[in-house]
C-alpha cells in the first residue's frame, strides 16, 4: 500500500486518536499495566546494582540473572490483580504488554545480558499529547523490553498516534563508572553514567502541560534531557530539578505534581526553597515520614510510598499500609483509594512505575 505522509493508514481514525495525555491528573480513561510473567533478577551491572539499596544490592550478587522465586511472583500477582480491578471497576479501560522472557541471552558486538521483565512500562516511554516516544534506557537488561509493547504501539499508531523512538544506544563500557562510589553528604553529585550518548528513563520526567520537570539521575543524563527538548520543539519546557539524593534515579518518588497549583515533594532529597520560581503560587505538600514497610528487600527505598497513581485531580491510589499518608492525603482535601501492593515493589516500583497513561480526558495548558 502506498504511505502519504499527511494521512493516516487505511482504518486508522486521527480524530478518536486513542494516545492523549498531556499531565499527571486528568480524568484517566485508558492505561497499561505491567507484567511479571518471565521477570528474572536483573543481571549484574553498575547501572543496577548502584540504584537500588545496598542491601538488595549484595543478593544481586548472588542471583543475578536467575527466575525470580515463585513465591515472589505470585505475592506480587495478587497485589496486581487487586489494582487492575479497581482501576476497572473506577471505569478505567486496562491494556497490557505481551509476555516476553527474561531468562533468554542476547548480545551487542560488545556486551551481553539476560532481560528483566515488563514490570514498570513507565520507564521505557513518556507520552507527551498524542506522541508515544520509546526511551533510549541505560540498562543492558531492559534493552529488548519494548517489543512487549510494539503490538500495543502498533493498534495506537494506525488509530492516530505518534510513534518516536530515541537513538537507540550501544550501551558499551565507556558510558558507565565500573569505579563508582555513592557521594557522601556534603560532597558533589557524580554519576555511574558519563555524557558519551543520550540516555534517559521516562520516569525520571514528570509532565505539567506545557512544562515538564526532570531529574538528572544515575540512568537519565544532561545529552538525553537535551535530545528530548529538541524533539518535543518550543511548544515544552524541560524545567531540571535539584534533588539532593546520593543515587538518584526516577523522579516519581520525590517530585510529584498531583493536580494544578498542588505539589507533593520528598522531603529527604527536594529543598521547597530551591524549586524552580514557577511554583510560588502553588500549595507545597510536605509527607510525613513512611510508615514502616513490611516485606522483603526490594529495588526501591522507604520513599516508594510516595509513588502513587491519580485517577484525576482527587482520587489517588495509594498503598494500604501507608495510613499516615493516607491520612494526610485526606487532610489535604483529596480522596486515596488505599490498594495492596507492597508486594509488587521488589520488581521495580510501586503505582505510577507499574503504570503507563495513555489517555487523560483533558487538553494542552500552562499551568504556570
Amino acid at each position: 500500500m502506498d504511505w502519504v505522509a499527511d494521512k493516516p493508514l487505511e482504518g486508522s481514525q486521527v480524530n478518536d486518536c486513542p494516545v492523549n495525555s498531556y499531565n499527571e491528573w486528568d480524568p484517566l480513561e485508558e492505561i497499561i499495566v505491567g507484567r511479571l510473567e518471565g521477570a528474572i533478577i536483573p543481571p549484574y551491572h553498575p547501572i543496577v546494582t548502584h540504584n537500588v539499596p545496598r542491601a538488595t544490592a549484595r543478593l544481586y550478587r548472588f542471583f543475578s540473572g536467575v527466575p525470580y522465586p515463585q513465591f515472589l511472583i505470585e505475592q506480587a500477582q495478587k497485589c496486581l490483580d487487586e489494582f487492575i480491578h479497581i482501576l476497572e471497576a473506577e471505569g478505567i479501560t486496562v491494556r497490557r504488554p505481551d509476555i516476553i522472557e527474561g531468562f533468554v541471552d542476547f548480545k551487542s558486538p560488545q556486551w551481553k545480558s539476560r532481560g528483566f521483565c515488563t514490570s514498570c512500562p513507565r520507564d521505557g516511554f513518556l507520552i507527551v499529547g498524542d506522541e508515544i516516544i520509546e526511551t533510549p534506557m541505560p540498562w543492558r537488561s531492559r534493552y529488548f523490553e519494548a517489543f512487549a509493547y510494539r503490538s500495543l504501539f502498533k493498534e495506537y499508531f494506525m488509530a492516530g498516534a505518534k510513534w518516536t523512538s530515541a537513538p537507540k544506544p550501544e550501551l558499551i563500557d565507556e558510558l558507565y563508572d565500573y569505579n563508582f562510589n555513592p557521594p557522601e553528604k556534603g560532597e558533589p553529585l557524580r554519576y555511574v553514567i558519563n555524557e558519551y550518548e543520550p540516555v534517559f528513563d521516562a520516569a525520571d520526567f514528570m509532565r505539567c502541560g506545557r512544562d515538564l520537570f526532570v531529574t538528572k539521575s544515575n540512568v537519565t543524563n544532561s545529552f538525553g534531557i537535551a535530545w528530548l527538548q529538541r524533539n518535543l520543539g518550543d511548544e515544552y519546557t524541560i524545567h531540571e530539578i535539584e534533588s539532593s539524593c546520593p543515587t538518584p534515579m526516577h523522579i516519581d518518588s520525590t517530585f510529584i505534581p498531583l493536580a494544578p497549583g498542588k505539589l507533593l515533594i520528598n522531603p529527604d532529597y527536594i529543598d521547597p526553597n530551591r524549586l524552580p520560581s514557577i511554583f510560588k503560587s502553588w500549595d507545597i505538600l510536605i509527607p510525613p515520614e513512611p510508615d514502616p514497610i513490611k516485606g522483603i528487600p526490594s529495588m526501591c527505598s522507604k520513599w516508594i510510598s510516595l509513588n502513587v497513581l491519580m485517577l484525576d485531580e482527587t482520587r489517588v491510589m495509594v498503598e494500604e499500609q501507608q495510613t499516615s499518608l493516607i491520612k494526610a492525603f485526606k487532610d489535604w482535601g483529596f480522596e486515596p483509594i488505599p490498594c495492596p501492593f507492597i508486594d509488587f515493589v521488589p520488581f521495580g516500583g510501586s503505582f505510577h512505575c507499574a503504570t503507563l497513561d495513555v489517555r487523560r480526558r483533558g487538553t494542552l495548558e500552562s499551568y504556570f
